[in-house]
């Protein structure tokens, strides 16, 4: 950002707001603040979200398809061993967490853990960074990592949602996933309260999914911003602006490494509790 503009509310919200975007009277148009993408309305969507995620999902597509073209017998070496390394250890998380038979929940965790711990790393880059390469474009605000939108985490879990319906569904049948909430705990004379418990649990399933990754990254990329806000204090020359400015190197180095597990266990937890999630729609007598 310019000089001008570089307060700590500016700088914040400058990396914390995406790039909204609608089609208005046939024009493509874009916001230039909260303000205005707030009044887009439900129309508009985020086209850095939207940009990245699909991005991304290509490069694992890509990657893993062209290892599985090109797989050779023997000692795997380079990408073709990482690649089997990451596929044996969905594996066997599957098989520790899913009891059912079903050939789509394995490659399901498998997208599902490479997808968010791609769309995670992308945490790693330096925020401003991305300035250098937006703003001479013209674009103001571009949020490289997917996970820090609400939008795109709650999409997630709804898509899971929707999959433990069908197969709670298509498993029990419709007469028996009806009387699963409605017959327990309590029994049939306690029909209203069992509805509303299981009602409940249900819900929260694709609500803890959306709200527990959003909340971690964001947090994250939070942390990251407030350590940036530090390397402003270089336009004062005393002791403790270079001390302050020092200091930041090291906290975005510890952060940054430490942030890693966090990258990898938040891609590691959507996909184990989407595994339990649908263990649970196949179990006849839940």
């Amino acid at each position: 950002m310019s000089t001008e503009d570089l307060t700590t509310s500016a700088y914040i919200k400058h990396h914390l707001q995406n790039l909204t975007c609608t089609i208005q009277d046939g024009h493509f148009h874009c916001a230039h603040s909260a303000e205005e993408a707030k009044e887009m309305g439900f129309w508009a969507f985020n086209m850095d979200t939207l940009f990245m995620s699909l991005m991304l999902g290509l490069l694992f597509l890509f990657l893993f398809g062209r290892v599985a073209k090109s797989i050779s017998p023997g000692e795997p070496r380079g990408m073709q061993n990482f690649v089997e390394w990451v596929v044996e250890f969905i594996d066997s998380s599957v098989r520790g967490s899913f009891t059912g038979r079903n050939a789509m929940v394995a490659p399901l965790a498998l997208s599902v853990f490479a997808w968010i711990f791609l769309m995670n790393l992308m945490d790693l880059v330096p925020i401003d960074y991305v300035s250098l390469i937006t703003e001479p474009l013209g674009i103001g605000h571009f949020k490289l990592v997917p996970t820090t939108d609400p939008n795109a985490t709650m999409g997630m879990a709804i898509g899971v949602f929707l999959l433990v319906l069908f197969y709670s569904i298509k498993v029990k049948g419709l007469g028996g996933f009806i009387g699963e909430l409605t017959l327990q705990p309590f029994g049939k004379f306690g029909l209203p309260v069992n509805l509303f418990l299981e009602g409940v649990n249900l819900i929260a399933k694709p609500i803890s999914l959306a709200l527990r990754l959003f909340g971690n990254m964001y947090a994250g990329e939070m942390i990251f911003i407030l350590i940036a806000l530090m390397g402003a204090s270089w336009v004062s020359v005393s002791f403790g602006s270079t001390l302050l400015f020092g200091s930041q190197i090291l906290l975005s180095l510890g952060w940054a490494i430490f942030h890693i597990l966090i990258v990898t266990l938040q891609a590691f937890i959507f996909m184990t509790l989407t595994i339990v999630y649908l263990d649970m729609a196949h179990q006849e007598h839940h």
